[in-house]
């Protein structure tokens, strides 16, 4: 998706890389990485105060949408760490967190979002200087990274408008239900088969993925703009650096789906709204 900026919005104040200290929210499962992390501090062990902890259950709890949300709040990364593999209280959760994130950091790169502001590690409840280490590199990492919507400050050089626009569009292809289908059913693709009994070899899974994030991208992003004004065809093509074939193609599905309305036409350019926005 092209740099589009997203004029008029505000900007976080003092997030212009000078003496940045990141925001991390992370998500840490009830048995081990919160346990290891609970071992740290009665060991006193020194680790940076930038974390947020959400305990959960388990990591494979951790929903890909709830992954995009901090962003969405001012967090500048988000850290999901579970269980070691083999090693999860509910036999499979650590297995499908890591699915989960690497299909989120396939849709981060489709948008231009670093990857690296999501990061998935495995901690056990004995490991407290693992834990702290862990956080104590990631947070370096994060502050080479740049403020999320810091502009020139940031690696990927994004308005926090843009950045905020990039984000939510992830957020709504992570809560799709075809992303969603997909991401539960790559694993049992490869080595189940599909109806017909036939293996998806994971080259062909990662193909059909990234054909299904290029699609939901678009039609997430056209949702966005729609649900904020009514606008054009044309405006969308150039807003997004695609074709206005594209959009039109992707305008009908969203139309079909009852999302998003014809408001009325601008010279020969199709505007549309969100659904009911009319009334």
């Amino acid at each position: 998706m092209a740099d589009l900026a997203v004029e008029g919005r505000a900007t976080v104040e003092g997030r212009d890389g000078e003496g940045f200290e990141p925001e991390v929210v992370g998500f840490l499962c009830n048995w081990c990485s919160y346990a290891g992390a609970d071992l740290a501090g009665t060991s006193r062990l020194a680790y940076p105060t930038n974390l947020r902890v959400i305990r959960v259950m388990c990591s494979g709890r951790v929903d890909p949408e709830t992954m995009i949300e901090p962003f969405l709040h001012g967090a500048d990364a988000v850290m999901v760490l579970g269980c070691h593999p083999g090693d999860c209280h509910y036999l499979s959760g650590n297995y499908q967190a890591e699915q989960r994130v690497r299909t989120i950091w396939m849709v981060l790169d489709h948008l231009g979002i670093d990857r690296e502001r999501l990061y998935l590690d495995w901690v056990s409840a004995a490991e407290g200087a693992r834990f702290a280490d862990m956080v104590s590199e990631f947070v370096a990492r994060v502050r080479t990274l740049g403020p999320a919507g810091g502009g020139p400050a940031s690696r990927e050089g994004l308005s926090r408008g843009e950045f905020a626009f990039r984000a939510e569009v992830a957020r709504r292809v992570a809560g799709g239900e075809r992303f969603r289908w997909l991401v539960g059913r790559n694993k049992a693709l490869s080595e189940e088969g599909n109806v017909y009994g036939e293996k998806v070899s994971p080259h062909k899974a990662a193909a059909l993925m990234q054909s299904v994030i290029a699609d939901e991208c678009v039609r997430a992003a056209i949702e966005v703009l729609a649900g904020e004004a009514p606008v054009s065809v044309r405006d969308i093509a150039s807003r997004l650096g695609i074709s206005a074939q594209l959009v039109l193609e992707q305008a009908a599905y969203l139309k079909r789906r009852g999302l998003i309305e014809l408001y009325d036409v601008s010279g020969r350019s199709p505007r549309y709204v969100r659904a009911g926005a009319r009334a």
